[in-house]
C-alpha cells in the first residue's frame, strides 16, 4: 500500500478550513479529467458516500467510491477529523484528514494509503509521489480560494 502525508499551515480559522477540505464537489475541480459528488444522507456525515469520477468520460475512466467512516467537525480546543474508506474496484484503501485549531488559524494533516489495482507493490513508492503531488495541489488550492458563502 502506498501511504503518503500531506500537512499545510493556513491563517484559516479552524471552522472555515473544514468547510473547505469538506467541500467534495470542489475537490474534483484542481485536478484533471476528475469530478466528484456526494451520494447518501444529506448533510453530509457519517454514512455519505464521495465519488471520485476520473477519466475522460463513458467506458474511459473509473469510479472512486469512498464511504465517510467518521466525520467529527473541529470545535474550540479539538481538532476535527474526517476519514474515509476507499472502496472501489480500482482504488482501495483510506485517507484521513484532521484540522487542529492554532492560535494563528489552522492547521490541516491529510493522510492517505492507496491501492491500485493492477500496479504492483513495488510502485507503491511512485503511486505515493503522485498522490502527494496531486492531492498536495489540491489541498492548496482548497485553502487559497476566495471565501465561498456556506449553502444554505
Amino acid at each position: 500500500m502506498a501511504v503518503f502525508r500531506i500537512g499545510r499551515t493556513t491563517a484559516l480559522p479552524a471552522p472555515e478550513c473544514w468547510r473547505r477540505v469538506t467541500d467534495w464537489e470542489a475537490h474534483g475541480a484542481g485536478v484533471p479529467a476528475t469530478s466528484v459528488s456526494v451520494r447518501g444522507p444529506l448533510p453530509v456525515g457519517e454514512g455519505s458516500t464521495v465519488v471520485a469520477r476520473t477519466g475522460l468520460g463513458g467506458r474511459l475512466g473509473f469510479d472512486d467510491p469512498m464511504e465517510i467512516v467518521r466525520w467529527s467537525p473541529p470545535s474550540p480546543g479539538r481538532a476535527g477529523v474526517c476519514r474515509l474508506e476507499k472502496r472501489g474496484r480500482v482504488v482501495t484503501g483510506w485517507a484521513s484528514i484532521e484540522v487542529h485549531p492554532t492560535w494563528s488559524g489552522s492547521v490541516v494533516l491529510w493522510v492517505e494509503g492507496l491501492r491500485v489495482r493492477g500496479v504492483p507493490g513495488l510502485l507503491d513508492p511512485l503511486v505515493a509521489h503522485a498522490g502527494r503531488a496531486v492531492f498536495g495541489r489540491a489541498l492548496d488550492r482548497l485553502l487559497a480560494s476566495p471565501r465561498r458563502p456556506a449553502p444554505e
